[in-house]
């Protein structure tokens, strides 16, 4: 009872001091809306998104990093007013400050905002925001402020914001209808606050510090500050202004809260990690520049990060030794030891990777990073059959990840699976929405299946699918 009146606290709070929704002249959530745009299309909207955006942006691609921003982003949701809990979680590969989060639950995260958040409660403050975005489904009340509600307008909406956020360049909203750019700021100016209140709201359920929100916003007022003419797309679409940074510290001072958390190891190894990976020093120089980092500030991220430059560098034996220096500290910590598995794949020692991982996975059955590497070992002892069932193993949950079916496409032309290497690449052109490619690989697959009629009878319905799909997208 006296948590739940608490949270009842911190909601009127928040409702007072960054404003009532009313006061924004916001329609209300419900019939309407949907009736606008219901959530199925929603989803529709979703998935041209997501092939907008794996087709032309960089992306992360690490399961360590993946996993753990999307098991927070799990956890966050579950104190968050996001119904439908289905989410695609892309990440980045950008070292400027950006998220955001797309109908149909697709949220993005740019490498940069671990980069620019000083502690996992900071970074969950932006998460919760974009949450608040889903939950409050501001996309179909934008479009619900218009006066066209046709579906095929809204996806040349998406696509253009998918190519401003892509290119990191805001004047790309060009590209759609010339209402689009100012519609976008105006989604941005009236729902900010909104995303506030309720991303302040469900950072306190889930357990964060309340001052984190304030603090990331100075951080990103100071990256405005610096950026001079050129902001980070996230900077202009969603504008720090001094009141809101006042409106969140005044939130966290007058709620009856303490003991929030702050930070976690997980994410000091995970930062580590990126600032390692944005070094652009070369290895020699970056295992230095890193070593001197560590010894100046000994903290947990830069020492990942020390260890990771080294293990670029080619000094797996060094990094052996540091890993094990902090897995002694950490010792049930999954990143640290998926991280000594991937040292050891590294330094070629493939027996001691294996014999590393199959412990992990005996404590943790299933876990994506540690069977991801596990695949990327047995490939690497030319055991292609084995590392194939892994991967196909991971597809039945993430059917939808470009990256792992370009991966099995790997290992499957390794092992001379020929007609499965074509299938697969079949599978991530449909994902990134290039269907001429996908039709194409899927029909060598098809002239190469010989007698196996269970095979082209797979192949015959993945060709199908992909000629509807081309033929919706014309029918546009």
């Amino acid at each position: 009872m006296l948590v739940h009146r608490s949270l009842f606290f911190i909601f009127l709070v928040s409702q007072v001091i960054f404003g009532q929704e009313k006061d924004l002249n916001l329609p209300d959530l419900g019939d309407r809306v949907s009736g606008v745009i219901s959530l199925e299309q929603e989803r529709v909207l979703g998935q041209g998104f997501l092939e907008q955006v794996y087709a032309q942006a960089p992306l992360i691609n690490d399961p360590i990093i993946q996993e753990y921003t999307e098991l927070l982003i799990y956890r966050l949701s579950e104190t968050s007013q996001v119904k439908d809990r289905k989410y695609t979680i892309v990440l980045i590969d950008e070292k400027s400050l950006n998220a955001f989060a797309a109908p149909g639950g697709v949220i993005g995260v740019n490498g940069g905002l671990f980069l620019n958040a000083e502690n996992e409660a900071q970074l969950a403050s932006v998460l919760s925001h974009e949450l608040a975005h889903l939950s409050q489904r501001h996309f179909a009340r934008n479009v619900l402020r218009g006066r066209d509600t046709n579906l095929a307008s809204s996806l040349v909406m998406v696509s253009a914001i998918a190519l401003a956020i892509i290119s990191n360049n805001p004047t790309a909203f060009v590209a759609g209808p010339a209402a689009l750019q100012q519609q976008q700021l105006r989604y941005s100016r009236m729902f900010e606050r909104e995303a506030d209140r309720y991303g302040f709201n469900n950072l306190i359920a889930a357990g964060y510090d309340p001052a984190s929100m304030g603090q990331m916003f100075e951080n990103m007022a100071k990256v405005r500050k610096l950026a001079g003419d050129n902001p980070p797309e996230f900077l202009l679409t969603h504008p720090i202004t001094s009141s809101r940074v006042s409106d969140a510290f005044n939130a966290a001072d007058q709620i009856e809260f303490t003991g929030g958390k702050k930070n976690t190891v997980n994410f000091e190894f995970v930062k580590g990690r990126l600032k390692a990976k944005y070094n652009n020093l070369s290895p020699q120089a970056s295992a230095r520049y890193f070593e001197k980092l560590y010894l100046d500030f000994p903290n947990n991220e830069n020492k990942y990060a020390y260890i990771r430059a080294l293990q670029a560098n080619g000094q797996t034996d060094i990094a052996l030794d540091e890993i094990n220096e902090i897995i002694n500290k950490y010792p049930k910590n999954l990143i640290l030891n998926i991280t000594k598995s991937e040292i050891l794949l590294s330094g070629k020692k493939f027996s001691d990777a294996q014999k590393n991982i199959d412990q992990i996975l005996s404590i943790s059955p299933g876990n994506y990073p540690a069977s991801i590497i596990k695949s990327k070992i047995l490939s690497a002892k030319k055991e292609f059959i084995k590392a194939e069932e892994i991967l196909r193993d991971l597809l039945i949950s993430n059917n939808r990840d470009p990256g792992l079916w370009i991966q099995l496409a790997e290992v499957q032309r390794a092992g001379k699976n020929i007609v499965g290497y074509h299938i697969s690449r079949g599978e991530y052109y449909m994902l990134i929405g290039d269907f001429d490619n996908a039709l194409n690989q899927l029909r060598f697959a098809l002239n190469l299946s010989g007698n196996s009629f269970q095979t082209a009878e797979t192949i015959m319905t993945k060709i199908k699918l992909a000629n509807e799909r081309l033929g919706k997208r014309r029918g546009f």
